[in-house]
């Protein structure tokens, strides 16, 4: 793995080249893999704290090529080419080897490099630091402490709080589903997901905690929090009476769990995401999630003017997500997770611009607010699987919240 200093990239590609040549046998011509996951590797001992590392010979035998190749001889795996570096599913991420327990889906972020990336691992003992003067450079190599498979490196360039980005082969993990981690025998971890240690299935919230506020409740709530931010509730902002319906478009980080928030408001009709402010025509994710099509992921909100006026809106869009990072929000960095605002009319835009002075004279964010403003272009529909995405995974990511 590297680090992402432009000394590096020529190093970068043509290593990646030679990588992408070694390992055209195991991958189909289409850069899917032929075979994700080889066998399990036998443990006599049944548990992965009483693991003893097998073989060479049975290693083989129960590994794929590339796995057997990155765990054992220090490969690398292609970039974007592999099973876990897009994967957002709540689980855990355990040694393919050993089985030994190593990352955690809620420590993953996308750091754009095309493997998986964490911020720290899920149980530190596990995983092994070692110095690595290959290739000319100083690096410091991650290895899984029972099997001493190499995972990847690790880099002091990742996001808060620790600073640091474990870059990890996909080949040298196993991915476990939150749902399924107390039937595969790792009933401890469960409790990070909200899940029974005793159920097999991640149980569902129950009680009020979980029940929608009511329309009042959650106006009072907007009209409290405006005035901590130092904006006038009664400002007139840009829709009228009897206008029937208006469209927003908002992008502030993944769109997942913006849209989970913005559905719940009181006078939202519909949601759907997608990717606008970009200069590739009929973007999709694929053009998206590298950061380099210049698209936002963002959600078109549709809505009732007389019962939830635009600078309304904007208060919800200022309070769950962190206007005051560039290009970023929680773990997900790039230019496609910018906080933006893409005005559909002139009231629009000066109802914006307004609305973000008040919220960075408020006082409620220590930095500048960085939110841009900009006129609306060509919304498109992000894929199937993205709309409505914590619906049908209630469990999975999202890093937006409401702040007070």
């Amino acid at each position: 793995m590297f680090d992402g200093t432009p000394s590096m990239r020529w190093m970068v590609l043509i290593l990646g080249a030679v990588v992408l040549v070694a390992a055209w046998i195991g991958w189909g011509r289409d850069g899917r893999a032929v075979a994700e996951t080889g066998d399990p590797v036998p443990n006599p001992n049944g548990t992965w704290e009483k693991f003893e590392k097998p073989s060479d010979q049975v290693l083989q035998e129960h590994l794929t090529s590339m796995q057997y190749d990155v765990t054992q001889h220090e490969g690398t795996e292609p970039p974007f080419h592999n099973p876990y570096w897009d994967n957002h599913e709540p689980g855990i991420y355990v040694d393919v080897v050993s089985g030994e327990p190593l990352f955690s889906s809620l420590d993953k972020f996308d750091s754009g490099t095309g493997w998986p990336s964490f911020t720290k691992p899920l149980l530190k003992e596990n995983v092994v630091e070692h110095e690595d003067r290959t290739l000319g450079m100083r690096r410091v190599e991650v290895r899984s402490k029972r099997a001493d498979s190499h995972l990847g490196h690790v880099f002091e360039d990742g996001p808060k709080p620790t600073g640091l980005r474990f870059c990890i082969n996909s080949a040298a993990l196993r991915f476990i589903p939150a749902s399924e981690l107390v039937s595969a025998g790792y009933p401890e971890y469960a409790k990070l997901f909200g899940i029974d240690a005793g159920m097999d299935a991640p149980s569902k919230p129950s009680g009020d905690a979980n029940a929608k506020k009511s329309d009042d409740a959650m106006h009072g709530e907007m009209m409290d929090a405006k005035a901590k931010m130092g904006m006038s509730a009664g400002d007139p902002g840009s829709t009228m009476e009897g206008a029937g319906t208006e469209t927003a478009i908002l992008a502030g980080g993944c769109f997942w769990g913006m849209e989970d928030l913005i559905r719940d408001i009181p006078g939202v009709i519909d949601t759907q995401v997608g990717y606008t402010g970009g200069h590739v025509a009929d973007a999709t994710y694929g053009d998206v999630h590298t950061g380099k099509s210049g698209h936002a992921e963002a959600v078109k909100v549709t809505f009732d003017p007389d019962r939830l006026r635009y600078e309304e809106l904007l208060g919800w869009f200022f309070r769950m997500h962190d206007p005051t990072t560039k290009n970023r929000q929680g773990n997900d960095r790039g230019t496609q997770y910018r906080s933006a605002i893409f005005y559909t009319s002139e009231a629009q835009k000066e109802t914006a611009e307004r609305v973000k002075k008040e919220v960075n004279e408020s006082g409620k964010w220590k930095n500048e607010v960085v939110t841009e403003i900009d006129a609306a272009g060509p919304f498109y529909d992000a894929e199937d699987y993205h709309q409505d995405y914590l619906v049908k995974n209630p469990n999975g990511y999202t890093c937006h919240y409401i702040r007070d």
